[in-house]
């Protein structure tokens, strides 16, 4: 046997234990990928054009900075108090377009906004609001936690600091924007047909309540800062979406957003950039895991595992390429019921497929959209998810909530789809 081969058993090994959950998943990425380089001959270090040290380097990709540029922004946004604005302002929006639904479904996506800034989607946080209010405004409780549980999908495909989407977009050399807004448009589709499932359900019901009793319910859920407006909460959020769309360095744009918010915050500098890199301190985990994952993609490459894969899987992927991506990508979501797991298979599998020589964009789209979305299909996802949402909201129960939510999710699967045909045409 080869060393070559040893090294590409030896890194299966760590895949399957990755994907099974066995052992600690960020711990056996990095271990296991190390000693499967160690096993195929690579040296520890020194001249060689591959070596292990080299590998780990080529985990600091400059997406990190990108990523801790967003962070600067989100510290000085929650200390300002500003986030708590447009968090409000989002559930009184859906209070008023759509009552019970749309506080539930508002809920929802204020958390996923927390989610896919910080890098911690805890829907709990807003459902402890939201929930009951929704309940009051005629939705059943499982039903409501189903919908604000949805969150995940937002912060983990439209965000920023995920390891597993950190890594795709590293391993695609794309950047973060064009598929932030394909996630966020997934994430909201999936929200949409929750949504309008809700309100049809209360249309058949015949659900109705007093004016009196709509605005003491929302009195309750939207109390917030009067004395901030929600366009000046929102004018530092709007000009680092716009830094996106330009296409400037995140960093700088983050820096610059912090700066505007410490301005109109009216905050003194010193405490403004004390909050700012507090926000930074919420890189630890996803640093760490983000280095480990790209680490263990660098090392899945040159041990060759890379090409074995792509010739046993050659005439299924040719053929359909980016389908073929969407569907594998979608089955480990669904098997492992975690994103992180994911990485995994979804990382080895993305190499082979941009060997093809196919748009990047369609193809991290295809990567990151079947298991952030499918990972929630079986029991409502990890533990940050349905789980914590249900003790928070009076008469829901876990298994009715992820009834609810499955054909909402499997819909997100369509559109995600229908987005990586688009952009293939577009290219």
């Amino acid at each position: 046997m080869s060393s070559m081969v040893f090294g590409q058993i030896v890194m299966g090994c760590t895949l399957i234990l990755m994907i099974t959950g066995w052992t600690p998943l960020y711990s056996t990425a990095i271990l296991g990928s190390a000693l499967a380089a160690l096993a195929a001959g690579l040296p520890l270090s020194g001249t060689a054009p591959v070596t292990i040290a080299k590998l780990i380097n080529s985990g600091l990709n400059p997406v990190i900075a990108d990523m801790a540029g967003v962070l600067l922004f989100i510290g000085i946004m929650q200390f300002s108090g500003f986030f708590d604005v447009i968090i409000r302002t989002i559930i009184h929006v859906g209070r008023e377009m759509g009552g019970g639904p749309g506080v539930a479904t508002a809920g929802g996506i204020a958390a996923g906004i927390i989610g896919a800034l910080t890098g911690f989607t805890q829907p709990a946080i807003t459902g402890t609001i939201t929930g009951p209010a929704a309940i009051r405004l005629g939705v059943e409780p499982s039903k409501a936690a189903g919908i604000t549980a949805h969150a995940g999908h937002l912060g983990n495909f439209g965000g920023f600091t995920h390891p597993t989407q950190v890594a795709i977009i590293a391993t695609a050399g794309i950047a973060f924007g064009a598929i932030n807004v394909c996630g966020a448009i997934t994430a909201l589709s999936v929200f949409a047909v929750s949504y309008f499932r809700l309100q049809k359900e209360l249309r058949a019901k015949g659900f109705w309540l007093s004016g009196e009793e709509i605005k003491r319910i929302a009195a309750e859920i939207e109390v917030g800062d009067k004395n901030v407006s929600i366009a000046v909460a929102f004018a530092p959020f709007a000009l680092l979406v716009a830094g996106f769309v330009i296409g400037l360095p995140i960093f700088l744009v983050g820096i610059v957003c912090g700066l505007l918010t410490i301005f109109l915050a009216r905050i003194r500098l010193q405490e403004g950039e004390k909050a700012m890199l507090e926000g930074v301190g919420k890189i630890a985990t996803p640093l760490i895991a983000t280095i480990g994952f790209l680490f263990m993609s660098s090392v899945i490459k040159n041990v060759g595992l890379v090409d074995l894969i792509a010739n046993t899987t050659a005439q299924i992927i040719q053929n359909a390429p980016i389908q073929t991506m969407l569907l594998i990508s979608a089955l480990t979501g669904l098997l492992t019921q975690s994103y992180g797991a994911s990485a995994a298979v979804v990382i080895p599998m993305l190499q082979v497929v941009l060997k093809l020589g196919v748009d990047p964009l369609s193809a991290a789209v295809a990567a990151a959209g079947g298991a952030s979305l499918m990972q929630y299909f079986l029991t409502g996802g990890p533990v940050a998810a349905l789980a914590t949402v249900i003790p928070v909201i009076p008469g829901s129960e876990l298994r009715a909530a992820n009834k609810f939510q499955r054909p909402s999710i499997l819909a997100g699967l369509g559109v995600v789809f229908c987005i990586t045909l688009l952009l293939t045409v577009m290219r």
